[in-house]
């Protein structure tokens, strides 16, 4: 295969992969969170040109009050929030500008200790006409009152 056909596949596949990403829409980085109360968390999923197949989104949470926090990436946290389907929507009553996304109502546990705390999302899918496995983590960082 010629260099310029191999650069023109991986840049294709980089663009395919990068439109697939979900972002956390709410609560916003650096959020107060209160333990024992219920907590939605919005995953908005952007329109993009590839097909896709949502496959699922797990959200977990990490309690690192006095160390540095581990990247979703390794772990989802102590506490594991949700373990399902995801299957993003557009919403009449929501902005124009607001992409499709599904809200999750979750409980914060009464026992998870106060300060700094990470919410993990992982996102998984099926991308493009061969249907290949796509796999992503984010974050966000709360602080438990």
């Amino acid at each position: 295969m010629k260099l310029s056909s191999m650069l023109a596949l991986a840049t294709l596949l980089g663009v395919t992969a990068s439109a697939q990403r979900v972002a956390i829409g709410y609560p916003a980085d650096g959020a107060h969170v209160k333990a024992g109360s219920s907590l939605t968390v919005e995953v908005d999923r952007p329109e993009f040109l590839s097909s896709a197949q949502e496959v699922a989104i797990v959200i977990g949470l990490q309690s690192c009050p006095t160390f540095q926090c581990l990247p979703p990436s390794l772990t989802m946290g102590n506490v594991l929030l949700y373990n399902g389907a995801y299957k993003p929507e557009w919403h009449s009553d929501a902005p124009p500008s607001k992409p499709p996304h599904q809200n999750f109502s979750v409980v914060i546990p009464q026992d998870t200790q106060k300060g700094k705390a990470q919410l993990g999302v992982t996102h998984v899918s099926l991308v493009g006409a061969s249907l290949g496995p796509f796999l992503e983590t984010l974050n966000i960082t709360l602080t438990v009152v």
